[in-house]
Protein backbone atom coordinates (compact mmCIF):
# COMPACT_ATOMS: atom_id res chain seq x y z
CA UNK A 1 0.00 0.00 0.00
CA UNK A 2 1.46 3.39 -1.20
CA UNK A 3 1.02 5.99 2.10
CA UNK A 4 -0.77 9.00 1.06
CA UNK A 5 -0.85 12.18 3.06
CA UNK A 6 -2.67 15.59 2.49
CA UNK A 7 -2.35 19.34 3.46
CA UNK A 8 -5.99 20.91 3.19
CA UNK A 9 -5.61 24.73 3.43
CA UNK A 10 -8.60 26.88 3.26
CA UNK A 11 -8.49 29.79 0.69
CA UNK A 12 -9.30 32.23 3.01
CA UNK A 13 -5.79 34.13 4.08
CA UNK A 14 -2.25 33.41 3.88
CA UNK A 15 -0.55 30.05 5.06
CA UNK A 16 1.04 30.79 9.08
CA UNK A 17 3.39 29.40 10.82
CA UNK A 18 0.84 26.48 11.85
CA UNK A 19 -0.63 25.75 9.15
CA UNK A 20 3.35 25.36 7.37
CA UNK A 21 3.93 23.24 10.27
CA UNK A 22 1.58 20.58 9.31
CA UNK A 23 1.84 20.94 5.72
CA UNK A 24 5.99 19.86 6.41
CA UNK A 25 5.11 16.85 8.68
CA UNK A 26 2.25 15.76 6.06
CA UNK A 27 4.85 16.32 2.94
CA UNK A 28 7.89 14.45 5.18
CA UNK A 29 5.63 11.63 5.91
CA UNK A 30 5.19 10.97 2.72
CA UNK A 31 8.86 10.84 1.32
CA UNK A 32 10.03 9.15 4.32
CA UNK A 33 8.20 6.11 3.37
CA UNK A 34 8.17 6.81 -0.31
CA UNK A 35 4.69 7.96 -0.97
CA UNK A 36 2.57 10.72 -2.14
CA UNK A 37 1.74 14.68 -0.64
CA UNK A 38 -1.34 15.70 -2.32
CA UNK A 39 -3.08 19.57 -2.29
CA UNK A 40 -6.17 19.73 -1.44
CA UNK A 41 -8.31 23.52 -1.48
CA UNK A 42 -10.77 23.33 1.00
CA UNK A 43 -12.87 26.08 -0.93
CA UNK A 44 -16.57 25.00 0.25
CA UNK A 45 -17.12 28.44 1.84
CA UNK A 46 -17.32 30.31 -1.21
CA UNK A 47 -17.96 33.33 0.40
CA UNK A 48 -14.46 33.38 1.99
CA UNK A 49 -12.51 31.44 -0.55
CA UNK A 50 -10.47 33.93 -2.52
CA UNK A 51 -8.69 32.76 -5.71
CA UNK A 52 -5.88 35.21 -5.06
CA UNK A 53 -5.08 32.71 -1.56
CA UNK A 54 -5.19 30.05 -3.98
CA UNK A 55 -2.36 31.39 -5.47
CA UNK A 56 -0.41 32.32 -2.83
CA UNK A 57 -1.02 28.84 -1.23
CA UNK A 58 1.04 27.31 -4.07
CA UNK A 59 3.59 30.03 -4.11
CA UNK A 60 4.08 29.24 -0.44
CA UNK A 61 5.07 25.46 -0.68
CA UNK A 62 6.59 26.13 -3.76
CA UNK A 63 9.52 28.44 -2.12
CA UNK A 64 9.24 25.96 0.86
CA UNK A 65 10.12 22.94 -1.65
CA UNK A 66 6.96 21.28 -0.23
CA UNK A 67 5.69 20.39 -4.08
CA UNK A 68 2.71 18.18 -3.88
CA UNK A 69 2.18 15.31 -6.28
CA UNK A 70 -1.37 15.80 -7.14
CA UNK A 71 -4.01 18.79 -6.26
CA UNK A 72 -7.56 18.83 -5.96
CA UNK A 73 -10.41 21.47 -5.15
CA UNK A 74 -13.29 21.15 -3.24
CA UNK A 75 -15.74 23.49 -5.33
CA UNK A 76 -14.89 20.68 -7.85
CA UNK A 77 -16.16 17.98 -6.20
CA UNK A 78 -19.53 19.50 -5.08
CA UNK A 79 -21.36 16.43 -7.10
CA UNK A 80 -19.76 14.02 -5.61
CA UNK A 81 -20.97 15.27 -2.06
CA UNK A 82 -24.19 15.45 -3.40
CA UNK A 83 -24.06 12.03 -4.34
CA UNK A 84 -22.79 10.68 -1.39
CA UNK A 85 -25.03 12.73 1.26
CA UNK A 86 -28.23 10.95 -1.31
CA UNK A 87 -26.79 7.30 0.33
CA UNK A 88 -26.30 8.40 3.68
CA UNK A 89 -29.97 10.51 3.73
CA UNK A 90 -31.08 7.10 2.58
CA UNK A 91 -29.38 4.89 4.97
CA UNK A 92 -30.89 7.21 7.57
CA UNK A 93 -27.17 8.68 8.84
CA UNK A 94 -27.90 11.86 8.07
CA UNK A 95 -31.80 13.86 8.95
CA UNK A 96 -32.90 17.79 8.96
CA UNK A 97 -33.10 19.92 12.00
CA UNK A 98 -35.13 23.38 12.10
CA UNK A 99 -33.85 24.65 15.12
CA UNK A 100 -32.45 28.86 14.80
CA UNK A 101 -29.33 29.57 15.59
CA UNK A 102 -31.30 31.42 18.98
CA UNK A 103 -33.17 28.60 19.83
CA UNK A 104 -29.97 25.55 19.69
CA UNK A 105 -28.04 28.29 21.91
CA UNK A 106 -30.67 28.56 24.60
CA UNK A 107 -30.35 24.78 24.34
CA UNK A 108 -26.96 24.78 25.21
CA UNK A 109 -27.00 27.37 27.97
CA UNK A 110 -29.89 25.15 29.83
CA UNK A 111 -27.25 22.36 29.69
CA UNK A 112 -24.16 23.61 30.83
CA UNK A 113 -26.54 25.49 33.73
CA UNK A 114 -27.33 22.02 35.23
CA UNK A 115 -23.75 21.16 34.82
CA UNK A 116 -24.10 18.60 31.64
CA UNK A 117 -22.41 18.75 28.21
CA UNK A 118 -24.27 20.88 26.02
CA UNK A 119 -24.91 18.01 23.39
CA UNK A 120 -27.76 18.50 21.15
CA UNK A 121 -31.14 16.94 21.99
CA UNK A 122 -31.87 14.73 18.85
CA UNK A 123 -35.05 16.62 19.07
CA UNK A 124 -35.52 16.69 15.18
CA UNK A 125 -35.62 13.00 14.92
CA UNK A 126 -39.03 13.15 17.06
CA UNK A 127 -40.71 15.18 14.45
CA UNK A 128 -43.49 13.58 12.39
CA UNK A 129 -43.56 13.92 8.46
CA UNK A 130 -46.40 16.14 8.86
CA UNK A 131 -44.81 18.33 11.50
CA UNK A 132 -41.72 18.45 8.92
CA UNK A 133 -43.22 19.56 5.93
CA UNK A 134 -45.24 22.08 8.03
CA UNK A 135 -42.64 23.56 9.21
CA UNK A 136 -40.97 23.63 5.48
CA UNK A 137 -44.12 25.33 3.66
CA UNK A 138 -43.79 27.91 6.08
CA UNK A 139 -40.56 28.70 4.69
CA UNK A 140 -37.94 26.99 7.19
CA UNK A 141 -35.62 25.25 5.27
CA UNK A 142 -33.61 22.33 7.67
CA UNK A 143 -29.99 21.88 7.95
CA UNK A 144 -28.62 18.07 8.11
CA UNK A 145 -26.82 16.44 10.71
CA UNK A 146 -25.15 13.35 10.55
CA UNK A 147 -26.79 10.87 12.91
CA UNK A 148 -23.68 8.72 15.32
CA UNK A 149 -24.50 5.46 16.01
CA UNK A 150 -24.66 5.26 19.60
CA UNK A 151 -24.04 1.56 19.66
CA UNK A 152 -20.42 0.94 20.34
CA UNK A 153 -17.09 3.33 21.38
CA UNK A 154 -15.50 5.23 19.12
CA UNK A 155 -11.56 4.01 19.08
CA UNK A 156 -8.17 4.24 17.34
CA UNK A 157 -4.55 3.94 17.68
CA UNK A 158 -3.09 7.37 17.11
CA UNK A 159 0.11 7.34 15.99
CA UNK A 160 1.32 10.35 18.72
CA UNK A 161 -1.55 9.99 21.25
CA UNK A 162 -2.25 6.63 21.04
CA UNK A 163 -4.97 4.60 21.68
CA UNK A 164 -8.27 7.03 21.70
CA UNK A 165 -11.77 6.12 22.58
CA UNK A 166 -14.95 8.46 22.43
CA UNK A 167 -18.50 7.93 24.02
CA UNK A 168 -20.77 8.77 20.76
CA UNK A 169 -23.59 9.43 23.20
CA UNK A 170 -21.77 12.70 24.73
CA UNK A 171 -21.06 14.49 21.14
CA UNK A 172 -23.31 16.14 19.73
CA UNK A 173 -24.42 14.65 16.06
CA UNK A 174 -22.52 17.62 13.89
CA UNK A 175 -24.07 19.96 11.64
CA UNK A 176 -22.63 18.66 7.80
CA UNK A 177 -24.87 20.95 5.08
CA UNK A 178 -26.38 24.04 6.23
CA UNK A 179 -29.62 25.80 5.47
CA UNK A 180 -28.83 27.12 2.00
CA UNK A 181 -27.36 23.95 1.08
CA UNK A 182 -23.44 24.49 1.62
CA UNK A 183 -21.30 22.20 3.46
CA UNK A 184 -19.49 22.64 6.71
CA UNK A 185 -16.00 20.38 6.63
CA UNK A 186 -16.30 17.26 8.25
CA UNK A 187 -18.43 15.31 5.36
CA UNK A 188 -16.59 16.87 2.51
CA UNK A 189 -13.45 15.74 4.42
CA UNK A 190 -14.35 12.66 4.71
CA UNK A 191 -15.33 11.76 1.17
CA UNK A 192 -12.16 13.55 -0.24
CA UNK A 193 -10.06 11.65 1.85
CA UNK A 194 -11.35 8.29 0.75
CA UNK A 195 -11.56 9.33 -3.08
CA UNK A 196 -8.18 10.57 -3.07
CA UNK A 197 -6.80 7.44 -1.39
CA UNK A 198 -5.71 9.29 1.83
CA UNK A 199 -3.82 6.83 4.27
CA UNK A 200 -2.75 9.08 6.49
CA UNK A 201 -3.94 11.96 8.30
CA UNK A 202 -1.75 13.86 9.93
CA UNK A 203 -3.24 16.95 12.04
CA UNK A 204 -3.31 19.16 14.85
CA UNK A 205 -4.67 17.93 18.37
CA UNK A 206 -7.91 20.48 17.94
CA UNK A 207 -9.20 17.85 15.75
CA UNK A 208 -9.87 14.92 17.70
CA UNK A 209 -13.09 15.32 18.64
CA UNK A 210 -13.41 16.23 15.02
CA UNK A 211 -11.55 12.54 14.08
CA UNK A 212 -14.24 11.01 16.32
CA UNK A 213 -17.02 11.81 14.17
CA UNK A 214 -15.29 11.56 11.04
CA UNK A 215 -14.06 7.71 12.48
CA UNK A 216 -17.70 7.47 11.95
CA UNK A 217 -18.23 9.08 8.31
CA UNK A 218 -15.72 6.85 6.79
CA UNK A 219 -17.35 3.99 8.44
CA UNK A 220 -20.50 5.08 7.06
CA UNK A 221 -19.70 5.74 3.72
CA UNK A 222 -18.21 1.96 3.68
CA UNK A 223 -14.69 3.00 3.53
CA UNK A 224 -12.03 2.23 6.14
CA UNK A 225 -10.85 5.18 7.60
CA UNK A 226 -7.34 6.33 7.46
CA UNK A 227 -5.04 6.03 10.07
CA UNK A 228 -4.76 9.55 12.25
CA UNK A 229 -2.06 11.11 14.36
CA UNK A 230 -2.85 14.63 16.17
CA UNK A 231 -0.14 16.69 16.92
CA UNK A 232 0.36 19.03 19.94
CA UNK A 233 -0.24 22.93 18.87
CA UNK A 234 2.21 25.53 18.72
CA UNK A 235 2.27 28.05 21.18
CA UNK A 236 4.47 31.35 21.88
CA UNK A 237 7.64 31.45 23.48
CA UNK A 238 5.79 32.51 26.51
CA UNK A 239 4.28 29.65 26.85
CA UNK A 240 0.62 30.15 25.71
CA UNK A 241 -1.17 30.46 22.92
CA UNK A 242 0.31 33.11 20.74
CA UNK A 243 -2.22 35.04 18.57
CA UNK A 244 1.32 36.38 16.85
CA UNK A 245 1.47 33.18 15.87
CA UNK A 246 -1.37 33.65 13.76
CA UNK A 247 0.32 36.47 12.13
CA UNK A 248 3.55 35.02 11.13
CA UNK A 249 2.19 34.56 7.20
CA UNK A 250 4.97 32.82 5.18
CA UNK A 251 5.13 36.00 2.97
CA UNK A 252 6.08 38.10 6.18
CA UNK A 253 8.70 35.25 7.10
CA UNK A 254 9.67 35.95 3.47
CA UNK A 255 9.87 39.70 3.90
CA UNK A 256 11.63 39.62 6.84
CA UNK A 257 14.91 37.64 4.83
CA UNK A 258 14.25 34.09 6.50
CA UNK A 259 15.41 31.39 4.36
CA UNK A 260 12.89 28.68 3.32
CA UNK A 261 15.68 25.87 4.99
CA UNK A 262 15.63 27.60 7.81
CA UNK A 263 11.79 27.75 8.77
CA UNK A 264 11.94 23.98 7.76
CA UNK A 265 14.49 23.06 9.89
CA UNK A 266 12.91 24.26 12.70
CA UNK A 267 9.28 23.18 12.10
CA UNK A 268 10.69 19.95 11.13
CA UNK A 269 11.52 18.81 14.42
CA UNK A 270 9.48 21.62 16.68
CA UNK A 271 7.37 19.26 19.29
CA UNK A 272 9.66 16.15 19.03
CA UNK A 273 12.43 14.78 21.26
CA UNK A 274 15.38 15.54 18.44
CA UNK A 275 16.98 18.52 18.60
CA UNK A 276 16.24 21.39 16.54
CA UNK A 277 20.18 21.86 14.25
CA UNK A 278 20.66 23.91 11.22
CA UNK A 279 20.28 21.14 8.59
CA UNK A 280 19.76 22.51 5.05
CA UNK A 281 20.22 18.76 3.73
CA UNK A 282 15.94 17.94 3.03
CA UNK A 283 17.42 13.86 3.04
CA UNK A 284 18.54 14.40 6.58
CA UNK A 285 15.17 15.52 7.60
CA UNK A 286 13.37 13.13 5.79
CA UNK A 287 15.45 10.06 7.00
CA UNK A 288 15.13 11.84 10.64
CA UNK A 289 11.15 12.04 10.29
CA UNK A 290 9.35 9.43 12.51
CA UNK A 291 5.89 10.39 14.49
CA UNK A 292 7.33 8.45 17.54
CA UNK A 293 9.67 11.17 18.23
CA UNK A 294 6.54 13.68 18.87
CA UNK A 295 5.55 14.83 22.75
CA UNK A 296 2.35 16.00 23.93
CA UNK A 297 3.49 18.92 25.33
CA UNK A 298 2.87 21.86 23.35
CA UNK A 299 5.59 23.20 20.71
CA UNK A 300 7.30 26.27 21.64
CA UNK A 301 7.98 28.53 18.82
CA UNK A 302 10.35 30.98 19.10
CA UNK A 303 11.44 33.68 16.66
CA UNK A 304 14.61 34.46 18.04
CA UNK A 305 15.41 30.65 17.59
CA UNK A 306 14.41 30.74 13.53
CA UNK A 307 17.18 33.51 13.43
CA UNK A 308 19.53 31.73 14.75
CA UNK A 309 18.89 28.99 12.61
CA UNK A 310 18.83 31.55 9.88
CA UNK A 311 21.94 32.82 10.30
CA UNK A 312 23.69 29.03 10.79
CA UNK A 313 22.50 27.91 7.51
CA UNK A 314 23.05 31.32 5.54
CA UNK A 315 27.23 30.43 7.18
CA UNK A 316 27.31 27.07 5.88
CA UNK A 317 25.45 28.18 2.45
CA UNK A 318 27.04 27.79 -0.64
CA UNK A 319 28.11 30.40 -3.08
CA UNK A 320 26.36 28.22 -5.84
CA UNK A 321 23.13 28.13 -3.89
CA UNK A 322 22.87 31.53 -3.49
CA UNK A 323 24.78 33.32 -6.52
CA UNK A 324 21.33 34.68 -7.99
CA UNK A 325 20.38 36.04 -5.12
CA UNK A 326 23.62 37.80 -4.33
CA UNK A 327 24.45 41.56 -5.32
CA UNK A 328 25.89 42.22 -8.89
CA UNK A 329 29.81 41.13 -8.96
CA UNK A 330 29.90 39.02 -5.70
CA UNK A 331 31.95 36.66 -7.02
CA UNK A 332 32.55 33.39 -4.66
CA UNK A 333 35.31 34.57 -3.33
CA UNK A 334 32.94 37.91 -1.81
CA UNK A 335 30.66 35.36 -0.92
CA UNK A 336 32.84 33.52 1.28
CA UNK A 337 34.42 36.85 2.79
CA UNK A 338 30.73 38.01 3.64
CA UNK A 339 29.24 35.08 4.82
CA UNK A 340 30.14 34.67 8.48
CA UNK A 341 28.89 38.06 8.88
CA UNK A 342 25.26 37.95 7.80
CA UNK A 343 22.47 36.85 9.76
CA UNK A 344 19.87 37.21 6.16
CA UNK A 345 21.23 37.36 2.99
CA UNK A 346 20.12 41.17 1.71
CA UNK A 347 22.54 41.97 4.39
CA UNK A 348 25.48 40.96 1.61
CA UNK A 349 24.94 44.36 -0.28
CA UNK A 350 25.41 45.98 2.68
CA UNK A 351 28.76 44.28 3.62
CA UNK A 352 29.97 43.96 -0.47
CA UNK A 353 29.72 47.97 -0.29
CA UNK A 354 33.02 47.67 1.49
CA UNK A 355 34.25 46.05 -1.38
CA UNK A 356 33.07 48.26 -4.39
CA UNK A 357 32.77 51.62 -2.20
CA UNK A 358 32.52 54.57 -1.85
CA UNK A 359 33.40 53.85 2.13
CA UNK A 360 32.05 56.73 4.81
CA UNK A 361 35.38 58.32 5.75
CA UNK A 362 36.53 58.85 9.57
CA UNK A 363 38.36 61.84 11.21
CA UNK A 364 41.86 59.55 12.81
CA UNK A 365 44.21 61.44 15.00
CA UNK A 366 48.20 62.58 14.30
CA UNK A 367 49.15 59.60 15.15
CA UNK A 368 47.04 57.33 13.18
CA UNK A 369 47.28 59.30 10.37
CA UNK A 370 51.08 59.15 10.09
CA UNK A 371 50.77 55.64 10.79
CA UNK A 372 48.20 55.25 7.93
CA UNK A 373 50.55 56.96 5.93
CA UNK A 374 53.21 54.69 6.65
CA UNK A 375 51.19 51.84 5.82
CA UNK A 376 49.91 52.86 2.65
CA UNK A 377 53.77 53.10 1.70
CA UNK A 378 54.26 49.68 3.43
CA UNK A 379 51.45 47.91 0.98
CA UNK A 380 53.04 45.43 -0.47
CA UNK A 381 50.46 42.82 -2.86
CA UNK A 382 51.58 39.55 -2.23
CA UNK A 383 49.13 36.17 -2.17
CA UNK A 384 47.76 37.30 1.44
CA UNK A 385 48.50 41.13 1.59
CA UNK A 386 46.50 41.62 4.63
CA UNK A 387 49.41 39.44 6.43
CA UNK A 388 52.32 40.96 4.96
CA UNK A 389 50.73 44.38 5.38
CA UNK A 390 49.99 43.61 9.20
CA UNK A 391 53.44 41.98 9.84
CA UNK A 392 55.71 45.05 7.98
CA UNK A 393 53.73 47.21 10.37
CA UNK A 394 54.40 45.58 13.19
CA UNK A 395 57.74 45.41 13.03
CA UNK A 396 58.22 48.84 11.82
CA UNK A 397 56.21 50.63 14.52
CA UNK A 398 56.40 48.26 17.61
CA UNK A 399 52.15 48.40 17.12
CA UNK A 400 49.90 45.35 18.25
CA UNK A 401 46.62 44.25 18.56
CA UNK A 402 43.91 46.58 18.30
CA UNK A 403 45.86 49.42 17.96
CA UNK A 404 47.36 47.79 14.60
CA UNK A 405 44.94 46.43 13.55
CA UNK A 406 41.62 49.12 14.24
CA UNK A 407 43.06 51.96 12.33
CA UNK A 408 43.46 49.95 9.17
CA UNK A 409 40.33 48.61 9.45
CA UNK A 410 38.73 51.73 9.60
CA UNK A 411 40.93 53.84 7.00
CA UNK A 412 40.09 50.83 4.55
CA UNK A 413 36.21 49.95 5.14
CA UNK A 414 34.76 52.73 7.16
CA UNK A 415 34.00 50.29 9.63
CA UNK A 416 35.09 49.28 13.47
CA UNK A 417 33.78 45.36 12.61
CA UNK A 418 32.99 43.51 9.79
CA UNK A 419 34.40 40.35 7.12
CA UNK A 420 37.75 39.19 7.62
CA UNK A 421 40.55 41.51 6.54
CA UNK A 422 42.68 38.97 5.07
CA UNK A 423 39.65 37.98 3.05
CA UNK A 424 38.06 41.50 2.12
CA UNK A 425 41.57 43.17 1.34
CA UNK A 426 42.31 41.01 -1.85
CA UNK A 427 38.53 42.38 -3.22
CA UNK A 428 38.98 45.58 -2.33
CA UNK A 429 42.62 45.40 -4.50
CA UNK A 430 45.68 46.97 -4.52
CA UNK A 431 44.91 50.25 -5.88
CA UNK A 432 41.52 51.29 -4.09
CA UNK A 433 43.12 49.94 -0.85
CA UNK A 434 46.70 51.83 -1.46
CA UNK A 435 44.07 55.42 -2.22
CA UNK A 436 41.91 54.92 1.12
CA UNK A 437 44.77 54.12 3.22
CA UNK A 438 46.43 57.80 1.62
CA UNK A 439 43.05 59.92 1.99
CA UNK A 440 42.38 58.50 5.81
CA UNK A 441 46.09 59.48 6.52
CA UNK A 442 45.27 63.41 4.54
Amino acid sequence: MTLVTRFAPSPTGRLHVGNIRAALHNWLLARKHGGRFLLRIDDTDAARSREEFVEAIRADLAWLGLVPDGEARQSERLASYRAAFGRLREAGRVYPCYETGRELELKRKVLLGRGLPPVYDRAALALSDGERAAKEAAGVAPHWRFRLDHDALIEWDDAIRGPQHFDPALLSDPVVRRADGSWLYMLPSAIDDIAMGITHVLRGEDHVSNTAVQVQMFTALGARPPGFAHEALLVGREGKLSKRLGSLSVDALREAGIEPAALVALLARLGTSQPVEPIADRRVLIDGFDLAHFGRAPARFDEAELERLNAAILHKTAFEEVRDRLPPGMDEAGWHAVRPNIAHLGEAADWWRLVTGPIRPLDFSPEDRAFLAGAAAALAWTDDPWHALTDALKTRTGRKGRALFLPLRQALTGMDHGPDMAELLPLIGETEARRRLIAAAG
